[in-house]
């Protein structure tokens, strides 16, 4: 998924080496095991050791939101929240106090109700956070306003993210500000609050091994989507069709999207965030999906162009090799000691020589990319990070210089070419054309490692693929 910020007959024509990719059997599921208490635990006495021990930590748990009327949306765990505690209930709150002797875990969860969890399922319940979520203790979430000031009281810092959830920011103000104006009765209040989310997104960026392997498989449920719409693809049927298809796949091995689904056929796959899927595909056009998925709360992403009716006609091929060769290119580009952007610089520089081959600019490479004349037609970054969330947190940059890519980060490679049907001074056959490859790709400390090698990208491959449906 994108982040927002001369004619020729045949791609043989072309002076751009011919690209080959094996096509991988696509492996069958098998059951990851979730994260575990052990690695959950890991990462809270990670995170106290940076904060220090006159501190406090308050991560609350995703809201509830309403859809319409009475009918609420699906509901999805803070990231944050989930990284620290695995515990999947809304009107909840973690608490993380280093060295305090009673225990320096505990969760504010709502409390067990028969007749609630006959209408809305169960509750885990104080003593089941406890018992199968690690905390050390655990109290019902209406006693949080008694006893939540009293564990504040002494402590120097406050890490705690401002801005996510406003109402729960209006609280811890207020039982701050509750604790000053008792100044006089020797009451201390924490006199700092510290940007919870500058040390935990520094963590999530790298992936240990468990939170890999989850990724690893929303990486093979999502391919094993892309290549159920490619053999399901043809002239006549409709984009949501398609899209049905993609989530049909998602939910039978228990994932849920990581986006909407963007499944643009034609003039459509020029648009960055298209979301109506509801034209319908045609002959002779190219379909575009970036469809990824979520499971256990880590993200897939992937992006594939094919043409809708089976069989790239020359100028689609020769527009989407060059895509292709940029998509590899930008891959080799990502190995430890590489900076963030290595991978666009790359990206670009064989896009640029793509354009100028196809006749879509024209004059001296370097100079093209200085003017960013091929923002014309590619406008996108070539990455972001990828994680819990689909463009995951993390900084780019280390002070004012793009920062070193180490083993762990995970990172999308998505370039892409848009050419929309009005487009002028281009040879007409490339007009209507939008393309983009996108790949997930892990930081080794060899080089890389692509998640998403599940759905093939070859464009013969692609076209075996679709006549054998």
């Amino acid at each position: 998924m994108t982040s927002r910020p001369r004619s020729t007959k045949s791609s043989r024509n072309s002076s751009a080496p011919r690209v080959v990719i094996a096509t991988p059997a696509l492996s069958t599921s098998v059951k990851i095991p979730p994260i575990g208490r052990d690695e959950f635990s890991r990462r809270r006495r990670q995170l106290m050791k940076t904060m220090g021990r006159e501190s406090i930590a308050i991560v609350p748990a995703a809201p509830v939101h309403l859809r319409n009327n009475d009918v609420e949306y699906a509901y999805r765990q803070d990231s944050n929240f989930h990284y620290l505690t695995g515990f999947p209930e809304p009107e909840s709150v973690a608490v993380l106090i280093p060295g305090r002797p009673q225990g320096e875990y505990l969760l504010f969860v709502r409390d067990r109700d028969p007749q609630r969890e006959t209408w809305d399922g169960r509750r885990a319940g104080p003593s089941g956070a406890r018992r199968d979520f690690g905390a050390d203790d655990a109290f019902p979430i209406g006693d949080i306003d008694e006893i939540l000031p009293g564990l504040m009281e002494g402590r120097e810092k406050i890490f705690y993210t401002v801005g996510v959830n406003r109402e729960f920011d209006q609280r811890v103000v207020g039982w701050v500000n509750g604790l000053r104006a008792q100044a006089k009765q020797g009451r201390h209040a924490p006199h700092e609050m510290v940007a919870l989310e500058h040390v935990l997104h520094e963590m999530r960026l790298f992936k240990s091994r468990g939170e890999i392997e989850q990724m690893r498989e929303a990486a093979r449920i999502a391919a094993r989507a892309h290549v159920r719409a490619m053999r399901f693809c043809k002239p006549g049927r409709y984009e949501y069709e398609v899209a049905a298809e993609i989530q049909h796949e998602f939910h039978r091995s228990r994932a849920e999207i990581s986006y909407l689904p963007i499944v643009g056929g034609g003039a459509n796959g020029c648009i960055l965030h298209y979301r109506e899927n509801a034209s319908v595909l045609r002959e002779g056009e190219l379909l575009l999906i970036d469809a990824g998925c979520e499971y256990e709360c880590y993200a897939s992403d992937i992006t594939r162009t094919f043409p809708v009716n089976g069989r790239f006609s020359p100028a689609q091929r020769a527009a989407y090799e060059v895509v292709l060769e940029a998509n590899l290119a930008a891959i080799e580009a990502v190995r430890p000691g590489n900076d963030w952007n290595r991978p666009h610089d790359v990206a670009v520089q064989v896009l640029t020589a793509g354009m100028v081959r196809l006749g879509l600019l024209k004059g001296r490479v370097p100079s093209l990319i200085k003017s960013m004349a091929y923002r014309k037609f590619y406008m996108h970054k070539t990455g972001h990070w990828l994680g819990m969330d689909v463009h995951d947190v993390g900084d780019y940059k280390i002070g004012e210089a793009w920062r070193q890519l180490e083993p762990g980060m995970v990172l999308t490679i998505e370039p892409g070419l848009y050419i929309p049907p009005g487009t002028r001074g281009i040879p007409p056959e490339f007009r209507n054309i939008g393309i983009r490859i996108e790949d997930d790709v892990l930081v080794t400390r060899e080089g890389h490692e692509v998640l998403t090698h599940g759905v093939t990208k070859d464009p013969s491959a692609i076209e075996t693929l679709m006549a054998a449906a």
